[in-house]
């Protein structure tokens, strides 16, 4: 299962798309990672889709990682009296704590925290933004607001705020339960809704204890001030297009998207880029011409991962959904564009050993033409360290830990291999050449690139460069 690409593709698993059958085309179509929408999945389905996707997993003998997304905090308006109401704009609406249905004057906001948090000139926006209202006054238990887009509104519609620092978790008590069900099931990232501080990362990995990586959705305005705080801790991120655009205005979210993925590219940690990719394939075989140029736009700027939501998770064609993804991602790597605007965006190494190893086996593939970068890794900081430097040649991770293979299926041009470890170097150069030979990197009599950390297993010691002749006797696997 090679895949012709190096941008990998995570698919939401959802009602058009659980059972094994599915689960096993979509993987046979391009899926990498497969994720669970915690705020439509009970505990019981997360863990059944877990041992599907486990059983699928076995079948190919690929790693396959599953990624978990936590609902976060759901703020939501109360209900009104006489049903859906209509705001005008010019005038004033009463957001307040008491519990009792609304008119067009009122409404119960069952968040005490946002009504203490707020302040005048913050705006609020409610159901997705389609409502624009902006704070005039405070009272601690209501705020007076001005109705500047009217529009209807009905019970429990959402409410966004854009402007305002809210003194509260990125979890909630669900949250919590999810997390803690879901790292017992044994999956391998953790998408955290809701991140507006470095500290809700913590929070949430405190928690994990190890279990699994953390990917930080950075959907907030508050988010985007405190972003390289947020990368520090994270272990990835993902462009969360859709709740980032209904928060800040629409034209600055694609300059968002190429500075995050920039950073994370930086930092060497994956970044996904995620919403309404191909939104027209829930209802269409065939996405638009612009759906298209999207999501090639995103393979251009060497995102680590696109992810399909309602696509694959609902939508009348999963499996079209990403083989079209597939179909562009293998495109735009042909281009001899690509090539040169992922080089010209290489962030200048870190000043560590594993960074400037990393680059140095980078160049000598490129310069002496050889057929792949073999990484020997346990943790996966080897292969981060040598994706991050996007080259040309074929990225492969062998590990023993199929904990960090799965993990590394979110990883720009990583194929994972788990195998048991190296007893010495002359077996790791041995056996990188058999697995290069085996899974059709390298033929006999060519020459492969091998990095390690020295001593062997030793987590994030990358140390050492090897290159190794693939011999008639690497054939024998």
């Amino acid at each position: 299962m090679r895949r012709l690409r190096r941008i990998k593709i995570l698919a939401t698993l959802g009602p058009a798309s659980s059972d094994s059958a599915m689960i096993r085309k979509l993987f046979e179509a391009g899926a990498d990672v497969f994720r669970i929408n915690m705020s439509h999945t009970p505990h019981d389905k997360m863990r059944e889709l877990v041992k599907t996707i486990r059983n699928v997993e076995s079948s190919y003998g690929r790693p396959i990682g599953i990624l978990v997304d936590l609902q976060g905090p759901k703020l939501r308006l109360g209900s009104f009296a006489n049903g859906p109401i209509q705001l005008n704009n010019g005038s004033n609406f009463i957001l307040d704590s008491i519990k009792e249905p609304g008119d067009e004057t009122r409404v119960y906001l069952p968040h005490p925290e946002i009504l203490a948090a707020l302040k005048v000139g913050d705006a609020l926006l409610l159901d997705d933004g389609k409502v624009r209202l902006i704070c005039e006054e405070t009272q601690g238990d209501r705020a007076v607001t001005r109705v500047v887009i009217g529009g209807k509104m009905s019970d429990r519609k959402g409410v966004s705020l854009p402007d305002t620092d809210l003194p509260m978790s990125a979890m909630t008590n669900k949250d919590r339960a999810d997390l803690e069900a879901a790292c017992e099931t044994g999956i391998d990232w953790v998408a955290l809704s809701f991140v507006q501080r470095a500290e809700d990362v913590v929070e949430a990995k405190r928690m994990i204890r190890g279990r699994a990586a953390v990917m930080a959705k950075i959907e907030k305005p508050q988010a985007i001030d405190r972003l390289e705080d947020i990368l520090d801790v994270s272990d990835a991120l993902m462009v969360a297009r859709g709740d980032l655009g209904v928060e800040m205005p629409l034209e600055r979210v694609p300059s968002l998207q190429k500075q995050m993925t920039r950073m994370a590219r930086r930092a060497g940690k994956p970044v996904v880029v995620a919403t309404q990719m191909l939104e027209s394939m829930i209802s269409s075989p065939v996405p638009t011409r612009a759906e298209v140029s999207d999501v090639a736009t995103a393979v251009y700027e060497g995102a680590d991962a696109i992810m399909l939501s309602a696509e694959s998770a609902a939508g009348k064609y999963p499996v079209e959904a990403v083989s079209t993804m597939n179909r562009i991602g293998e495109e735009v790597e042909r281009d001899v564009t690509y090539r040169t605007v992922v080089t010209a965006q290489r962030p200048d190494p870190e000043a560590t050993a594993g960074d400037a190893i990393a680059g140095a086996a980078r160049q000598i593939a490129e310069t002496l033409d050889l057929s792949a970068i073999i990484c020997w890794t346990s943790s996966g900081s080897t292969a981060l360290r040598v994706a991050r430097e996007r080259p040309k040649v074929p990225v492969v991770a062998i590990t023993p830990s199929l904990h960090t293979g799965r993990k590394l299926s979110a990883v720009w041009g990583v194929h994972c291999v788990v195998a048991e470890d190296a007893k010495d170097q002359d077996d790791m150069v041995e056996r990188a050449g058999r697995i290069a030979f085996r899974d059709g990197f390298a033929k006999s009599g060519q020459r492969v690139i091998i990095v390690a950390g020295v001593p062997l297993g030793t987590p994030g010691a990358t140390n050492m460069v090897r290159i190794a002749y693939v011999g008639p006797s690497d054939a024998d696997v």
